[in-house]
């Protein structure tokens, strides 16, 4: 080996050492920063014997990245999920003012719990139905599930007109993810196929994938110009060849029973909702149009089947055998010409109200709880208590009897079609707060799961100071190494010239 080959090595070597003592530094400052990959110089040997620096890369795990995206996508979807419980689980939240010793007394200001007060109160009454203050009892009672009721529905359509927006906001973040990923992702094609270093460009890269499957469950697909390819997890495409697809929707900022949420659309094709042939299967807009369109309106369906159960059980019949309608009695609701079927209750859980006939403080009389006519003080056709008895009790068995009693409930709501009233509403209750726990449950196990994906991508990928200071401490005797051997080749320089 000639001095001067000698010499074209150790200036490699010089050059490698640079190299690596750059990346290794830049590793251990970026130590704590999220996202980032280690970084590694790639070398090779030369044919002179000397070494090069080819490129440098990055220890990432394409494998190791998807779980963590698609755990976080799940991870999301059941933390909508979860937080929609949650408002409405608070409605029937653990309580004193439920006094009732059945089991409803665990279901505080519940339909069940307050359906259970008024139980109580009309059996106090029906031992003293000539105590004006027991009829008041039960008036108030009924007054204070009625309220119950208003409330859940109302609790329900929050939280659809909450999911809605946040649906909004979520797509209005897809959009901005796609528009940042468009540029990085240019970047990354462009250096590539120059040879720059593109390791800063794919960390970015992979932080806003992160990011994006919170919002949606992505799949990936790798292309050889280094650009990815981004589709939904059912296969609707989100990024390719370069242009990222638009992501649509149009927000309902108010709801009612009678409301349909519109779904998310990608290039036309609906990605949520009951219509859509690919519907997405996770992330946050999964979760929220679970939420919206399933979950929440069960519910509200289930409310609107109690009231109009209670309508039912407390309407006023002809009593003299006469054609005058059945007509709601101690539960109406606006604009009622009837007792509704168990097929007609839509919006009956947020109209549902005590009647002013049978309520003092609205000019009525709570004496028609025992003798009737709530229905039409003017129609005598609705009197029971023909006689005027103040010691009459049949009414008020009736309305006892009416609670505990078989009726029919519609379809769809996840409850039996055929049960008692309480039942029913204690039914409810057990639903709403199974479905609540089995949502913190599954979020408690996708929570960890993320958890779990994350430390090993961060194990596989991450840097570790240990090994990034012996990295440093190899690169310094390399270093020290190579001096010595240019102070050698110097001195035989010298030795020659001297002789020469």
């Amino acid at each position: 080996m000639s001095l001067s080959s000698a010499l074209n090595i150790i200036n490699s070597a010089f050059v490698a050492n640079a190299a690596q003592s750059a990346v290794i530094s830049n590793n251990i400052s970026n130590a704590g920063t999220k996202g980032y990959a280690r970084e590694i110089v790639n070398l090779i040997t030369t044919s002179g014997g000397g070494v090069q620096v080819t490129s440098v890369g990055r220890e990432a795990n394409a494998a190791l990245l998807e779980q963590v995206n698609s755990s976080t996508s799940q991870a999301a979807e059941q933390q909508a999920l979860s937080d929609g419980l949650t408002t409405l689980a608070n409605t029937v939240s653990d309580s004193s003012s439920a006094t009732s010793t059945s089991g409803a007394t665990s279901n505080g200001n519940s339909p069940s719990a307050m359906l259970a007060n008024l139980q109580s109160a009309l059996t106090t009454y029906d031992a003293s139905p000539a105590s004006p203050s027991a009829g008041q009892a039960v008036v108030t009672a009924a007054a204070d599930l009625a309220r119950s009721l208003n409330t859940g529905a109302a609790a329900v359509q929050s939280v659809r007109e909450k999911a809605d927006t946040d649906m909004a906001a979520g797509v209005k973040s897809i959009n901005s993810l796609l528009t940042q990923y468009t540029s990085v992702n240019a970047a990354i094609v462009s250096g590539t196929a120059m040879g720059a270093d593109v390791s800063t460009d794919q960390d970015t890269r992979d932080n806003i994938l992160t990011q994006l499957s919170q919002q949606i469950g992505i799949s990936t697909v790798a292309n050889p110009d280094g650009s990815t390819s981004i589709y939904t997890d059912s296969g609707v495409t989100l990024f390719q060849g370069g242009s990222a697809r638009t992501v649509s929707f149009a927000a309902t900022t108010t709801y009612t029973d009678s409301s349909t949420g519109n779904a998310v659309i990608v290039d036309g094709v609906p990605i949520t909702g009951s219509s859509s042939p690919m519907a997405i299967q996770s992330g946050a807009l999964a979760g929220l149009a679970n939420l919206r369109d399933v979950v929440a309106p069960k519910y509200g369906a289930q409310l609107d089947q109690i009231a109009g159960g209670l309508i039912s059980a407390f309407a006023e019949s002809d009593q003299t055998g006469g054609s005058s309608p059945t007509m709601p009695g101690l539960f109406t609701f606006a604009g009622a010409t009837g007792v509704p079927s168990a097929s007609a209750t839509a919006g009956l859980a947020s109209e549902i109200e005590v009647n002013a006939n049978v309520d003092p403080s609205q000019g009525g009389d709570v004496n028609r709880l025992r003798d009737g006519g709530i229905a039409d003080p003017t129609n005598s056709a609705y009197t029971y208590n023909t006689t005027n008895a103040a010691s009459y009790t049949g009414r008020i068995s009736q309305l006892m009897s009416a609670t505990t009693t078989n009726q029919a409930f519609g379809g769809a709501t996840g409850l039996a079609t055929s049960a008692t009233l309480s039942d029913y509403a204690n039914s409810s209750v057990s639903w709403l707060q199974s479905q609540h726990q089995a949502a913190s449950n599954r979020l408690d196990y996708q929570n960890a799961v993320v958890s779990q994906a994350t430390t090993a991508a961060s194990n596989a990928t991450g840097v570790n100071l240990d090994t990034e200071m012996t990295n440093m401490l190899t690169i310094e005797n390399s270093y020290t190494t190579t001096a010595k051997l240019l102070t050698t080749v110097n001195a035989m320089f010298t030795s020659l010239l001297n002789a020469v």
